[in-house]
């Protein structure tokens, strides 16, 4: 600050007056003081600043799995979208999955002093955010529940999604049906395969454990699944993909396989209504995930003290071609 009040001709309280904005400076004089900031190079530190004044941060913290899957890049997006209405920014970390880097970053963003977090959580034990929320840091956990306390948490139907995917194959003639989902320990994975076997209950048909696979979904241990659903003398006519990338890997497994299975993915996914056959998928509103998430959060930052909320949001079927194929 004695460096711009010197080069700008005025005082050191001039100076402070027009970096926070008070009253009674002639703009001329402002004019030169921020001309001054400028061509030192100067820029205001807001962490300082707003201890100072012991307001907030003007930021909150989203932790998603990876912030290169389309999935959690639409989702932040939409999170960013209410932050910006409430004068917010988004500091954002992907925790690959991995519930030791999910409570670094999480304490790391409280470390930061956030006025709230957003969690897709990795791990099941959550205990550690305790006493940030006692301190007052609201924290809503997104597309999956906290593992070991209550707390707001906004998930989409995936019982429901699934259910209604076995219903539309078996629609459809198809009694084999196979299910690809990812590693049983993440929650919606476990959720989806829960509603597969409720829908070949509720449609009258057997549930073949030899036709489900449960992995962290890569281009080998998916299309080892497809190689091992296609042999034998009963394979499986119909997949159900249990997230947008198992049903990218297993597009590509099936690239040039003589005969396909009907194919409905749960998630939809960039192209899934170009390629050939279109897609079928059980879709949901990723940014209304995120919006609905993020105005809870908003709302606890505003001093909403009420219990705790679980919402849940629908998803519905969106037949393109690839679920609608016949026996």
């Amino acid at each position: 600050m004695s460096d711009v009040a010197r080069l700008a001709g005025v005082s050191i309280k001039t100076v402070s007056r027009v970096v926070n904005d008070e009253p009674a400076v002639h703009p001329d004089t402002a004019e030169r003081v921020v001309a001054a900031i400028e061509q030192l190079g100067f820029r205001r530190n807001l962490g300082a600043r707003n201890l100072r004044r012991g307001s907030t941060t003007g930021t909150i913290g989203l932790v998603v799995e990876d912030v290169g899957n389309p999935f959690y890049s639409e989702l932040n997006r939409a999170v960013e979208r209410i932050a910006t209405s409430f004068g917010r920014h988004v500091l954002t970390g992907s925790s690959g999955e991995n519930s030791d880097r999910e409570r670094e970053l999480s304490l790391e963003f409280c470390a930061r002093r956030v006025d709230g977090l957003l969690i897709v959580p990795a791990g099941l034990q959550h205990g550690y955010l305790v006493p940030e929320m006692r301190a007052g840091t609201p924290v809503v956990f997104l597309d999956r529940p906290a593992g070991d306390i209550v707390a707001d948490t906004v998930l989409v139907d995936n019982l429901g999604g699934t259910i209604e995917a076995v219903s539309h194959l078996v629609r459809h003639g198809h009694r084999r049906i196979a299910f690809l989902g990812d590693s049983p320990d993440i929650f919606t994975a476990a959720e989806r395969l829960r509603g597969f076997r409720e829908g070949c209950v509720r449609n009258g048909i057997s549930y073949d454990e030899s036709l489900v696979a449960m992995q962290t979904p890569t281009p080998e241990t998916v299309g080892t699944a497809v190689r091992k659903l296609a042999s034998g003398p009963n394979p499986a006519t119909a997949v159900i993909a249990g997230n947008n990338r198992v049903a990218v890997h297993l597009l590509r497994a099936l690239a040039h396989a003589e005969h396909r299975p009907a194919l409905v993915s749960f998630d939809d996914f960039e192209l899934a209504d170009l390629l050939d056959p279109p897609v079928t998928v059980i879709a949901h509103d990723v940014s209304a995930l995120g919006h609905a998430a993020a105005e809870l959060l908003f709302a606890r930052i505003q001093g909403d003290q009420s219990a705790p909320r679980k919402v849940v949001l629908p998803v519905h079927l969106v037949a393109r071609g690839s679920g609608e194929a016949a026996l």
